[in-house]
């Protein structure tokens, strides 16, 4: 068996090099799999490598109808930036929201604390996180126009009953679970679609996407410190659920899915469109067993628990801390959007130009520096001081969450990156939730906020040096994998050799390509 093995290998590396018109998409696209045990090698004969040959001319047909890379893929951009910058914006102004929801309830609770307020921010985001899971199967099994439209209605529900809560229970129940679920079925399928229709611009649709969604970012805190708050905050909810009801007409007539020439049963009889959705058999917990995948999973949720701090609890720290100033302090929301937009776009594209994995040492150090300026902002004892560390701090944002769908693509691949991304998001809520109402209680003991920031920005940095080693273990697993097969290459090959431009797992191990075949 090992000689016949030998033999075959040689037949396909000649076969390779002689193939000068296949372009190098379609030698990447074939994957020679070879078995991991004896018994399996003796399956291996011509007859698979026959039809490896007669199935090579229809790749490239087939990876082109996967990513269009333009034309319609623009529209679902533009979509998906209305739909990003709908809820971030809300989500990320909760610092003037939580002041507005602290003198409301005060007017009926006298003793309201931080801590009880800071779970309705927290909640909402949280379930942003927590639903993850729940809404890549119902991506899969719905599609994505279905869910991001039932998530849409479902946020304009939540805000729209909030408007007339006037307890805590039920500002918990509207503001915090209805909407932030809603939040997470519409927004995750924005995340899921690009990588549909686009493969080589994929870091730079989600740039666009997140750069232009920023604009709302720094609209919003605008509206609402010079509009809205005047109005009170019963007419905010009501005005801000617009945004949602949009958003899910929006999404309704933009996302749907890409046609593909081969799906399972005939797409000619029946007149329907697959989706890559159909064909993921990947499916449950197993994603797990991807050693890259796990470590950075866990090194995000790690990373997040102080994240969402800042934007909780910067404006009644600027308030505590600069009582004097005439400074308006939702101008650092401002700054925050904006440097965050600019992070987007540009790491965005920066994120193309990274072969493989190398994108995550990019996300590590936005993560490190993330944490140090969060411990930098009690430090600041000028207003000046503190707009150049919400820069920063807008900055890292952006980049983090640019590369965030291009790594799960990277990782798992395109019909596994839906449930990468559900169970990543998943495993943060925990920590998104945590950290602000964790924060609250430190101010309500301590009575500032400085331990606080200060405590925010170590889990980033803790997070963003495990996320260092993920590229170097992947390099090792695939040096190993390539070991397993002992007398069938000539030369030794090097790791960085062993690495695919896109990752196939089957059973949460890679298996070996013909562009590998081809390099020996």
């Amino acid at each position: 068996p090992k000689s016949c093995l030998v033999a075959l290998s040689e037949f396909i590396y000649t076969e390779c090099l002689s193939s000068t018109e296949m372009t190098r998409k379609e030698q990447q696209s074939i994957d020679l799999k070879f078995g991991q045990n004896e018994s399996s090698t003796h399956k291996i004969d011509t007859q698979s490598v026959a039809t490896m040959e007669n199935n090579a001319s229809n790749m490239s047909t087939r990876q082109n109808s996967f990513f269009p890379d333009g034309g319609y893929g623009w529209l679902v951009v533009f979509a998906a930036t209305w739909c990003n910058g709908s809820i971030f914006a809300i989500q990320n102004s909760f610092s003037i929201l939580h002041v507005m929801l602290v003198n409301a309830n005060q007017q009926t609770n006298e003793s309201v604390s931080q801590f009880q307020i800071a779970w309705i921010g927290a909640l909402s985001m949280g379930m942003v996180f927590l639903c993850s899971p729940l809404v890549s199967m119902s991506t899969d099994r719905f599609g994505c126009r279905a869910t991001a439209v039932g998530g849409s209605l479902v946020a304009f529900v939540g805000l729209l009953t909030g408007s007339f809560a006037k307890s805590l229970p039920l500002q918990y129940l509207t503001y915090g679970l209805l909407f932030g679920a809603g939040c997470s079925y519409s927004l995750q399928p924005t995340l899921v679609i690009l990588g549909q229709y686009f493969q080589r611009h994929l870091g730079l649709a989600n740039g666009l996407v997140t750069a232009g969604s920023s604009l709302f970012s720094v609209a919003l805190p605008v509206l609402l410190e010079e509009v809205l708050v005047p109005l009170g905050l019963e007419r905010t909810f009501q005005i801000l659920s617009v945004l949602p009801l949009t958003q899910a007409a929006l999404l309704g007539a933009t996302f749907r899915p890409p046609p593909t020439p081969e799906c399972h049963g005939d797409v000619q009889k029946t007149g329907h469109h697959c989706t890559l959705a159909e064909e993921n058999t990947f499916s449950g917990i197993r994603i797990f067993c991807v050693p890259s995948y796990r470590m950075w999973a866990f090194g995000v949720a790690i990373a997040v628990l102080g994240y969402f701090v800042p934007y909780v609890h910067l404006m009644s720290f600027v308030q505590e801390q600069f009582e004097d100033s005439e400074q308006k302090e939702w101008i650092l929301l401002v700054c925050i959007g904006a440097s965050s937009g600019v992070g987007r776009l540009v790491f965005g594209h920066v994120g193309d130009l990274l072969p493989g994995l190398n994108k995550i040492y990019l996300q590590a150090v936005s993560f490190m520096f993330l944490g140090l300026a969060s411990i930098l902002v009690p430090q600041c004892l000028t207003f000046e001081g503190l707009v150049v560390v919400c820069v920063l701090l807008g900055v890292c944002d952006g980049c983090l969450l640019t590369l965030m769908a291009p790594v799960a693509f990277e990782v798992l691949g395109v019909q596994r990156a839906s449930q990468g991304i559900g169970y990543l998001l998943g495993l943060m809520a925990l920590p998104m939730t945590a950290g602000p109402p964790l924060a609250g209680l430190l101010h309500d003991q301590l009575g500032n906020y400085c331990l606080a920031f200060y405590l925010a920005g170590v889990p980033p940095l803790i997070g963003g040096l495990l996320l260092l080693f993920i590229p170097r273990m992947h390099h090792h697993l695939w040096a190993s994998r390539a070991e397993m097969l002992p007398g069938l290459y000539g030369t030794k090959v090097r790791a960085e050799d062993s690495l695919p431009s896109q990752n196939i797992f089957t059973d949460g191990e890679p298996s070996l390509n013909k562009n590998e075949i081809t390099q020996l």
